[in-house]
This record gives C-alpha cells, sequence and structure tokens, in this order.
C-alpha cells in the first residue's frame, strides 16, 4: 500500500485552510439544459440542443410560452465565469515547475493535477502545492487508486 504524503490526511488536505481572496456569489441565470424542439414528441430526436431552422418556426421566432432558446442573456457573469464552488479558478497543472506559477495567484486560482500525471510525480505536486499554500482539487486522486490495491 501507498502512503499518504506528509501533513495529509486521508479526508483533506493540509491546504484545506487556503480560502479565496474575494468569494462572490455565484448566480446561474438558468439551471436547466436547453432541449431540442418536439424531442419529447418524436422518438428518433434526441434532447441535445439543435438550432431551429424553419422559415415559419414559432421556436426560431422567439413566440411567448414556446421552448426556449439559448441566447447571450443568459450568459454568466465575468467575474464569476468559469468559477467552482469554492470561489476558486482551475489552473491545470502537469509539473512542480508549473505549480510555481501560483504561487503569487494561490487566493484565486486553485492547482488540478492533470489525467496523465504518474503517481510519483502527483504525490511531488500535491507536496509542494501544500509548502507553498496552493489548493489542489484532486490532491488524493493517485493515494486513493493504489491504496485500494
Amino acid at each position: 500500500t501507498q502512503s499518504i504524503p506528509l501533513g495529509f490526511t486521508r479526508k483533506a488536505p493540509h491546504v484545506e485552510m487556503v480560502a479565496p481572496v474575494q468569494k462572490k456569489r455565484i448566480v446561474k441565470k438558468r439551471t436547466l439544459r436547453f432541449t431540442r424542439m418536439q424531442s419529447d414528441r418524436v422518438a428518433h430526436i434526441k434532447p441535445s440542443w439543435r438550432k431551429p431552422k424553419g422559415i415559419d418556426c414559432v421556436v426560431r421566432r422567439r413566440f411567448k410560452d414556446i421552448w426556449r432558446c439559448p441566447k447571450i442573456g443568459y450568459g454568466s457573469n465575468k467575474k464569476t465565469k468559469h468559477m467552482m464552488p469554492d470561489g476558486f479558478l482551475k489552473f491545470h497543472v502537469n509539473n512542480v515547475d508549473e505549480l510555481e506559477v501560483l504561487l503569487m495567484h494561490n487566493g484565486k486560482y486553485a492547482a488540478e493535477v492533470g489525467a496523465g500525471v504518474s503517481a510519483r510525480k502527483h504525490k511531488e505536486i500535491v507536496t509542494r502545492a501544500a509548502a507553498l499554500g496552493i489548493k489542489v482539487t484532486n490532491y488524493a486522486r493517485r493515494v486513493r487508486s493504489e491504496e485500494s490495491e
């Protein structure tokens, strides 16, 4: 079995105390997915969105009480766009050197270790992030899978 890096517990990392500099409330204007017109009526039409293109189509013409269409007004606030619920933005990291970029921005960005990173490098990245005070979103990914074997 593989041991968990120093300063970490099984449940939460040592760096759990890192908090975002600004925690702005994320407002989603619409959480439902936009469904394709008549996908609920016709069996072979999947619900994934497709723009209606008919010349007389009431959905395309945006009549009242018809299917909702995606439009620019449903967009997210610029300040909260791509923000995770904990208030951080993701930054993909594949090695320890890329982690150094976040040194001055550890209150805004959280590191996410790449999926192709080996278990040994993953552990190095997590321990270095703990030393720098950077939050890692998937800190125990490799450790958990190896412990189960």
